[in-house]
């Protein structure tokens, strides 16, 4: 059984989909407490959660007639035999895409049959869990998979650069620079992209917080 936080059908606000329909599956806990994070709600222990099995989640999934689901937290990857749920998920036409930590390895889900597609954060800084990143990570990445670094300031930024340089992030999958919301303007991004000469990296704002509410839940 899965601890289930919330489950609904938007718009992916970010990642290569990003704009497309989707089901998202946010599953409950976390194993960090990033400063910035906007789902702590769904991260404790006593945080409210349907108990649901593989079948009732594909079941629920089907029923929307949408293909891109997205499994998300929290941190999914802490739900023991997640591979059940994406196997049958695929097995069923789906497109699944995890989006983990960047602390969890990904190692036997990246070599799987059904293997899903990754947007996995790197944790800046800003985050105050940088020290917990799995760095082994980036030799499972592949050129469907996404590096997120969500940045709150130009510290943030100049790690992010010299991660992506260093691991050779470029030639292994997407990369993308996200702005914590409210703490750094995009513009100030796009001047230091500019200044750094960071050609394929993507800027990406988080959709769903400039059309609804930024603190609005099931969206």
């Amino acid at each position: 059984m899965y601890s289930v936080a919330e489950y609904f059908v938007s718009i992916n606000g970010e990642g290569t989909r990003a704009g497309e329909l989707a089901v998202f599956i946010r599953f409950r806990g976390c194993n960090l407490h990033c400063s910035y994070c906007d789902t702590l709600w769904a991260n404790s222990e006593d945080a409210a959660d349907d108990h649901m099995s593989a079948k009732e989640l594909a079941g629920m999934v089907s029923r929307t007639g949408i293909r891109n689901v997205t499994l998300t937290g929290g941190e999914p990857l802490l739900q023991k035999n997640i591979c059940e749920l994406i196997n049958i998920l695929s097995e069923e036409g789906c497109r699944v895409e995890i989006e983990t930590n960047g602390s969890m390895c990904i190692k036997e889900l990246a070599g799987s049959a059904h293997r899903p597609v990754f947007t996995m954060d790197y944790k800046l800084p800003s985050s105050g869990m940088e020290q917990y990143m799995l760095m082994e990570n980036f030799e499972f990445l592949g050129e469907h998979d996404t590096v997120k670094f969500v940045s709150g300031s130009i510290e943030d930024l100049e790690k992010a650069a010299q991660i992506i340089n260093e691991y050779s992030l470029l030639t292994k999958c997407h990369v993308y620079l996200s702005p914590v919301f409210g703490k750094i303007d995009p513009a100030e991004m796009v001047d230091f992209m500019l200044k750094r000469k960071l050609n394929g990296v993507r800027l990406q704002l988080q959709l769903h917080k400039y059309i609804w509410d930024p603190d609005k839940r099931g969206v």
